[in-house]
């Protein structure tokens, strides 16, 4: 590893759903991690609402990023780059941190990176293992992707290899949740009553999980479903329902799907490592299985610690860091936000032309800084 000083410094942004989140990282090291969340705005609504999660990111952004830098203890002068959430998310959220990181990047006459949500939910855990492994696996759940990806180079090369045919896990827990008028969000709710409950109390469905299924993919809506109807049968009876239970059995049904799909994966790809990541990844019956099941298999698990595993700047920091690390072309400053950006396409580099905007932009911002004695 390169000496610290040597290392890339680099400010991220990330403005895919309902978490204004600024990163900055120096190489693989976290500098600051800052985070304003509008969730307490949407729980009314029951869900994540765009245009209000769009409003509140603009009204965060310029302070999450001085409060991000004056964490860090740098100067927006000093970074090497500037990493953004390009896609996949909601459009309008996305397009405010994209104009933002444009802005910045701009102004400061620094290369601009816009990089892929999922892939940056792999990097992120660079910043608390290391180095990732090539190939890695990644199992990321969160409330709109549930997603296993094979990485051989996480800045060029994720391979999807299974996803969601319908709802996500965390869009499963937050519809539980919302049955069991437990409030939203529900992934921490039902994980924290699930542990005084049965996981074996009820036998709920495991979706795409025969012998003629897709391998890989999942499904959670059959699972939904079938909770649900439990839970109204069990009101229509005048009886009372056993949140505990049903949240434990739930979970185990989601948990149990998820980590033998992963594990199956890293099998079958004969790849000895396995990374969850997502906000579903906080879920403490799904680390636990995970670490279970791994063990057993002779796999090692990497899960970043739950504040790391949520939508947050450094995600996208780690990943600009690594682009820059490895000579990754930069992004044109007319990039735009992608809310169905495949996750293929790890960042938006620019082409030959846009690359040629970009260096002359570039020269002549510092030119024009220089010439003022900044």
């Amino acid at each position: 590893m390169a000496p610290l000083a040597d290392e890339p410094l680099v400010l991220g942004i990330e403005t895919s759903c309902d978490e204004t989140g600024v990163g900055i990282v120096r190489g693989t090291t976290l500098l600051a991690d800052a985070v304003a969340s509008s969730v307490d705005e949407h729980a009314r609504f029951g869900g994540v609402v765009p245009e209000v999660a769009s409003r509140a990111h603009l009204e965060a952004m310029v302070p999450t990023i001085e409060r991000a830098l004056a964490t860090a203890g740098v100067s927006a002068r000093d970074l090497d780059g500037i990493a953004v959430t390009a896609g996949p998310g909601l459009a309008g959220a996305l397009l405010v941190g994209v104009s933002a990181a444009k802005a910045y990047a701009y102004a400061l006459g620094k290369p601009l990176y816009g990089v892929n949500h999922l892939a940056s939910h792999i990097c992120v855990d660079q910043l608390e293992h290391g180095p990732l492994p090539e190939p890695t696996m990644a199992l990321l759940v969160s409330g709109g992707h549930s997603s296993l990806l094979l990485a051989p180079d996480i800045t060029a090369d994720v391979r999807p290899l299974g996803a969601t045919i319908d709802d996500a896990a965390g869009e499963a827990f937050d519809k539980i949740a919302r049955v069991l008028q437990l409030g939203f969000p529900g992934g921490p709710v039902i994980d924290r009553l699930a542990r005084e409950g049965d996981p074996a109390a009820i036998a709920f469905p495991r979706g795409l999980t025969g012998p003629r299924d897709a391998a890989y993919d999942f499904s959670f809506s059959g699972l939904k479903t079938s909770v649900a109807r439990w839970i109204e049968a069990k009101r229509a009876a005048g009886e009372e329902v056993p949140v505990r239970d049903v949240a434990a059995s739930f979970q185990e049904a989601v948990v149990d799907v998820l980590t033998r799909k992963a594990v199956r994966a890293c099998k079958d790809e004969g790849v000895d490592h396995l990374m969850i990541g997502g906000g579903v990844a906080a879920n403490s019956r799904l680390r636990a299985m995970a670490q279970e099941r791994c063990a057993r298999a002779g796999i090692a698990l990497r899960v970043p610690r739950p504040g790391l595993c949520t939508d947050n700047g450094a995600m996208v920091a780690a990943l600009g860091a690594e682009m820059v690390a490895r000579g990754r072309s930069a992004s044109a400053f007319d990039l735009s936000a992608d809310s169905s950006l495949p996750v293929t396409e790890t960042h938006v580099p620019a082409d030959a032309a846009h690359g040629a905007v970009h260096a002359a932009a570039h020269a002549h911002v510092h030119a024009h800084t220089a010439g003022e004695g900044h």
